[in-house]
């Protein structure tokens, strides 16, 4: 009776927590996706890479905000496994893993940019750029479809996993899902950061540009940490627990979960930094990544013309 009754509190101090989070989230997150939403399909005039995963990003963001509300219903109470349960349970399994993968195609886009200036034509375009997010878009759901479905037959309720077992399918997920785009993103951001420094010294005209775009790219990678690796860390930790059979600490890394839950999902709403430093990069990244990519290519057209020189010279 007294571990029910703990069980209770627990659970009632985390819908109080998922309350106080996404009341504000829901709040700020609504409106701000209703206006980068009207600003990046009416209002900019030139289709881009960015300007196309921002779209996706907003749509994904979306989706989870729809959720986030029916969320907090199925963790307060007892909900039986339905429709709407597999709907819900769909969205929070497609969005999240969405919104990692876009931000990570856009750190790679900005990373060819300046690394390959010369191929960046061929590498990136639009419509590549459309047709990567809707094979994810596809994959994911068909993914997310199965996944809740397998839960769903061993659980009474929904978001009310209480199953043990291991799955090594998650364990596959969780690194390709997150900790491979976290270490592609980190790199990609670091490399970009380099190269802007370095334009820094030669043209000190532009310093302060090249401030404000290394400090997008900063808080990008800050916000992507931040929101996701808690509760990544945290699944980490539940499937260790499960592999160890440690059940009496399984209620607390469930709770440590859903909290850790919570700061993943706010980056539905949090994502409108990036949403806003997209939208400058519209105006100011065109005139600052070409110089870049132009100090690159001398540098490369340098380096091709030293056989030469050397050549005559001989």
């Amino acid at each position: 009776m007294e571990n029910c009754t703990d069980e209770d509190n627990m659970r009632n101090g985390i819908a109080l927590f998922q309350l106080i989070v996404y009341i504000p989230v829901l709040s700020l997150g609504i409106p701000l996706n209703m206006i980068a939403f009207w600003v990046f399909c009416c209002k900019l005039k030139k289709w881009t890479e960015t300007r196309v995963y921002m779209i996706n990003l907003i749509v994904a963001d979306s989706f989870l905000l729809f959720a986030l509300p029916f969320l907090l219903y199925f963790t307060r109470y007892e909900h039986p496994i339905d429709n709407l349960c597999f709907t819900i349970q769909n969205i929070c399994f497609t969005n999240i893993p969405m919104s990692i993968l876009i931000i990570t195609l856009i750190a790679i886009d900005r990373y060819i940019a300046i690394k390959f200036p010369l191929k960046a034509k061929i590498l990136r375009s639009p419509l590549r750029s459309a047709s990567i997010c809707g094979a994810l878009w596809i994959i994911l759901m068909i993914y997310s479809y199965f996944h809740p479905q397998f839960r769903g037959k061993k659980e009474k309720f929904c978001f009310r996993n209480q199953s043990s077992q291991p799955s090594y399918t998650s364990l596959v997920s969780i690194i390709l899902g997150y900790f491979i785009p976290l270490v592609i993103v980190t790199f990609c951001s670091v490399q970009v950061i380099r190269c802007l420094k370095k334009k820094m010294v030669t043209s000190s005209h532009e310093t302060k540009l090249i401030q404000k775009a290394i400090h997008i790219i900063s808080v990008n990678l800050c916000v992507f940490t931040v929101c996701f690796s808690p509760f990544y860390i945290a699944l980490l930790l539940h499937f260790a627990v499960n592999i160890a059979g440690a059940c009496s600490l399984l209620s607390e890394v469930r709770a440590c979960l859903l909290i850790c839950a919570c700061l993943a999902n706010s980056n539905c709403c949090l994502d409108a930094f990036c949403y806003y430093f997209a939208a400058k990069e519209f105006r100011e990244f065109p005139s600052l990544f070409p110089t870049c990519m132009s100090m690159r290519s001398k540098m490369n057209q340098s380096q091709e013309s030293q056989p030469a020189r050397d050549q005559v010279m001989t």
